[in-house]
């Protein structure tokens, strides 16, 4: 039973932007994205030219999108993609066409794989490289199966970036591991990775990558007076659940700032006492999707050396059905000493959240950042397309946007106002965990939520809409899409965000 992913070994190496019949005839695939205000034109530059206009016009007769994939008349008989965007296109549709094109060249037999951009002035044309090493990272990753004969994995061995940016294709080849551990550990099945099996898999990461490594139990939690956590974990049939803190400090140099993750770990929700439907409960081995994007950011991070004090806090459990569970109008306490009076039980991710956040934040950090698959009201809200943010910083509201836009991981910010707290109004209480309609769940959660950071702290909850959607997202081809790594790793690693923090609304 393996329970963090193989380490991928492959070759990403920066080349000249070169395209000519000898460079193709080295590679057994070949992606090209090619600017489209001209399309004869650019395809009249490309090798074989001959053949790529005479696909394009048949293509165009029959009405086809413009994806033209052949194989080459050279000796490897290499397979060859080419893709048309707009110039000026964003860091999105990039990485949809990138994924598009990887879908067709992904083939068996296919070890070394080019990339090239062509008709793009030379920022824009690294930026579409970058993102076609992305997609054939992202595609190559091999994912969990228990087949009796299983499928064999890509054998993509090398990916030949022609005239990417070295610093971009190092960055893009962190963030993809981040994101295949993110996949990888929300696809296992629950019966592999429960929480007890996700810590040890943590302490066996934490000492290969050099992290520390410390395990709040419930022993440790009820002493910390952490009381919304252990109302979640007490129906488990085991004792084994608890708060994960992975530390990452940058050697030989010294960090500027603090940060601290924090992550929703439930790594099986039944919705306990108000027990979910069985289409509602299919997936929800997944619900830990939260922990696992926020470990896979931290890995993004500490293999770029970024010069940042990085704490990882992983809230791990499972929410059972049985006679130990929490129930509707109980009332509980925080571990800050804020009371909460319980409203559904199916309203477990904030709880233990609550708790996480409140331990995260006695680290001071110069900046917080939780993520969770935390309401279906945002999928409602924003589709599987965008996840949403949530912060009462102005500046860090900025920074979260531009950073999901440079990414192609898009977020999009919502209210934060005051005022709904009032719809969190206890009459027993400090706060209810929520309401009893779903109207506004999203913000409400997060106003729930800001309960347990202290106003000094810049802080930023995520909540991941778009970590599962049929189909992929992007250059992401599986379900479960580890969306959030790319994003984080690129606000993380943005050297004036700090400064941007530090100047007064």
């Amino acid at each position: 039973m393996q329970i963090l992913p193989p380490e991928t070994r492959l070759a990403v190496r920066r080349r000249p932007a070169a395209l000519s019949e000898a460079v193709l005839d080295r590679a057994n695939a070949a992606a090209f994205v090619i600017a489209d205000h001209d399309p004869a034109k650019a395809l009249a530059g490309l090798p074989y030219a001959a053949l790529w206009k005479a696909l394009y016009r048949s293509a165009r007769r029959r009405g086809k999108a413009p994806l033209l994939v052949t194989r080459l008349p050279n000796a490897r008989h290499t397979i060859a993609a080419v893709g048309f965007l707009p110039r000026g296109a964003s860091a999105y549709l990039r990485l949809e066409l990138a994924g598009r094109l990887m879908r067709e060249l992904l083939q068996p037999g296919v070890i070394a794989m080019q990339c090239h951009a062509a008709g793009f002035e030379d920022a824009e044309a690294q930026d579409v490289v970058e993102a076609l090493a992305s997609a054939a990272l992202a595609a190559a990753a091999p994912m969990p199966q228990r087949k009796s004969r299983p499928v064999p994995p890509p054998e993509l061995k090398s990916i030949d970036a022609h005239g990417a940016r070295a610093g971009d294709l190092e960055s893009a080849v962190r963030s993809a591991a981040g994101n295949h551990l993110a996949r990888w550990l929300a696809a296992l099945p629950p019966n592999e990775l429960d929480c007890v099996t996700y810590r040890r898999a943590l302490a066996t990461l934490a000492r290969r990558e050099g992290w520390t490594f410390r395990f709040y139990d419930e022993r440790a939690l009820t002493r910390l007076g952490a009381g919304a956590f252990l109302a979640v974990s007490r129906a488990n049939a085991h004792r084994g659940a608890g708060i994960v803190r992975l530390g990452y400090r940058p050697r030989g140099r010294r960090a500027r700032h603090r940060v601290g993750l924090v992550g929703k770990g439930i790594c099986f929700d039944t919705g306990g006492i108000n027990i979910k439907s069985h289409k509602g409960m299919y997936q929800m081995h997944g619900d830990m999707q939260g922990s696992a994007v926020a470990v896979g950011t931290l890995l993004a991070l500490s293999r770029r050396r970024v010069p940042l004090e990085i704490d990882c806090w992983l809230a791990l459990t499972e929410n059972e059905i049985g006679p130990r569970a929490y129930r509707p109008q109980e009332i509980v306490r925080a571990m800050n000493g804020v009371t909460i009076q319980v409203v559904h039980s199916d309203a477990e991710g904030r709880m233990v959240l609550a708790d996480a956040l409140a331990l995260a934040a006695r680290a001071k950090p110069g900046l917080l950042m939780d993520f969770a698959t935390l309401t279906g009201a945002c999928v409602n809200a924003l589709t599987e397309r965008y996840s949403g943010a949530f912060t009462t910083h102005d500046a860090l509201a900025s920074a979260v946007e531009e950073a999901g836009r440079a990414s192609g991981e898009r977020v999009w910010c919502f209210p934060m106002d005051e005022d709904f707290d009032a719809e969190l109004d206890s009459p027993m209480a400090d706060v209810m965990q929520c309401t009893l309609d779903s109207k506004g769940d999203h913000i409400l959660a997060a106003r729930f939520l800001s309960r347990f950071v202290p106003s000094s702290v810049p802080w930023v909850h995520i909540d991941l809409s778009s970590s599962e959607r049929k189909g992929g997202l992007a250059h992401v081809p599986t379900e479960f899409t580890g969306f959030g790594v790319r994003m984080a790793a690129t606000l993380l690693g943005e050297d004036d965000l700090f400064s941007r923090l530090e100047k007064p609304a």
